[in-house]
This record gives structure tokens, sequence and C-alpha cells, in this order.
């Protein structure tokens, strides 16, 4: 006997117009009605745009980073304030390179312009990382 007859013969405890409320399957909401968490955003905008698969790895880096240096607020509650102080804090407490804090802005501005849709006034006040001195005679040999 199958299933569906042991239930018209009430073995499972339902009739067979009114199966028990233990064998009802419950439908849920689709996942694509789930708004999208924002570190999948990002990935998904970086693909999108071809970027390599490198620099989306950079670019979430950066953008969790960020989100750990404001104690977890979500970009969308801060702004170019937030933005100048984490960058400045990488130039200086970090003492991180100039191309390390310029793909950060890049990273920091992509979010901002692509993914949250928000366009950041000018960053004032920000101190930038110095690029390294390189001397006048150029690069030593050895």
């Amino acid at each position: 006997m199958d299933a569906w007859g042991a239930m018209r013969s009430g073995r499972y405890g339902g009739t067979a117009e009114c199966p028990p409320a233990a064998s009802v399957l419950r439908e849920t909401a689709p996942a694509a009605a789930a708004k999208p968490k924002l570190l999948d955003r990002v990935r998904h905008a970086v693909r999108t745009r071809h970027y390599s698969r490198r620099t989306e790895k950079a670019y979430v880096h950066w953008v969790k980073r960020y989100i750990f240096f404001h104690g977890k607020r979500h970009p969308a509650e801060m702004g170019a304030a937030e933005l100048t102080a984490f960058l400045t804090a990488l130039a200086v407490r970090e003492r991180v390179g100039a191309s390390t804090q310029n793909q950060a802005l890049n990273a920091l501005l992509f979010l901002y312009r692509e993914i949250l849709g928000i366009e950041l006034p000018w960053l004032d006040g920000l101190v930038r990382a110095k690029r390294p001195a390189i001397p006048a005679d150029g690069p030593r040999a050895r």
C-alpha cells in the first residue's frame, strides 16, 4: 500500500480529504523575494561589470574593514565623514601605502555609487598616504 492509500485508510490519522497536520508541507517565501545581503550585492555588481576575481575579493575586503572600523554600522547610515575617518586612519595609524589607500577609496566609492546609489561629496580633510620618494638619479642598480 502506498502513502496515499495509507492516508485514505486512516493509518496516518487523517482522512483522504484532510491529511494529518504532521504530513502537511508548508511553502516558504521564495529565496528571490529576500533582499540579498550587502556583500553579496557587491560581489554581484563587480561580476556583472566583468571585473577580475581579485578585484572582487579586494573590494569585499575593504567594505568589510570599513564596516568593522565603524562598529558594524551599515554603510547607508554613514557618509563622507566616516569614509574620511577610515581612510585617514589607514594612512596615519596603519601607515599603508598610497596605492593601498587608493584601492580602499575606490572600493568604497564603488560601494556608495553603484550599490547604495549615494553620491558622496568630495572628501575634504582626507589625509593622503605619502608616495615613496624616488631619488633624482632614479632607482639604484644593485
